[in-house]
């Protein structure tokens, strides 16, 4: 059963106005590790999850398909930088700035009536800044910053067999996952990570299941 998978980064004695720079640095660090480079949407949510929005934007995306070259199809948005500094205009204590950047993972493509093939394809990540007093200090257990994966499927594919294409593939995919983490915490300066799920099972007791069932 897929889970839900986050990255969790804390800062030692986090100023709220260093906040800005550290979100910059973790939605950068996607394009060098699968992600795209610019980000597509943000959202800014004072006090709890439960209020409505104060910031909502969302920068045109248009997903270019795979192996051609930019024009009409290319990725639009803005640089992480440029969402940041929009987002976090309304810098305050009680509020979460959350930001939406493309991430792109081999899937097994499966449809009735077509042999199912592997292909790159992108999905959404959210990444979200806490203030310190958002949901009563949410960020002591979510992190400084949260980034939100989604689903952990491709990094398992446990509906599929794992044969040599399967396994190169999920393989390749948790490789990714564990550049980006790192990267994201090199870059960012923080000094403790931590990688979980919703349901509280570890990735990588799961994945080694599935690898020795293939054994």
């Amino acid at each position: 059963m897929s889970d839900a998978l986050y990255l969790s980064l804390w800062y030692p004695n986090l100023r709220l106005a260093a906040l800005p720079d550290k979100l910059t640095a973790v939605l950068a660090s996607f394009a060098a590790h699968g992600g795209e480079p610019l980000v597509y949407a943000a959202t800014v949510w004072p006090v709890s999850w439960s209020e409505a929005p104060v910031f909502e934007r969302v920068w045109d995306r248009r997903l270019q398909p795979l192996g051609q070259a930019s024009g009409r199809g290319q990725n639009l948005g803005v640089e992480p930088r440029q969402a940041v500094e929009q987002a976090l205009e309304l810098l305050h204590d009680d509020y979460a700035y959350e930001f939406q950047i493309g991430w792109n993972l081999w899937e097994l493509e499966t449809a009735p009536g077509f042999d199912a093939r592997w292909a790159r394809a992108p999905r959404l990540v959210r990444v979200t800044g806490f203030g310190p007093l958002f949901d009563d200090g949410a960020y002591q257990q979510e992190g400084h910053i949260r980034v939100d994966f989604g689903s952990d499927a491709p990094f398992l594919e446990e509906d599929a067999e794992l044969d040599a294409t399967a396994a190169r593939h999920v393989g390749e995919n948790v490789r990714q996952l564990v550049e980006l983490t790192q990267a994201a915490e090199k870059d960012s300066g923080a000094t403790a990570r931590l990688l979980w799920s919703e349901l509280g099972e570890s990735l990588a007791q799961r994945l080694a299941a599935r690898l020795g069932m293939r054994n």
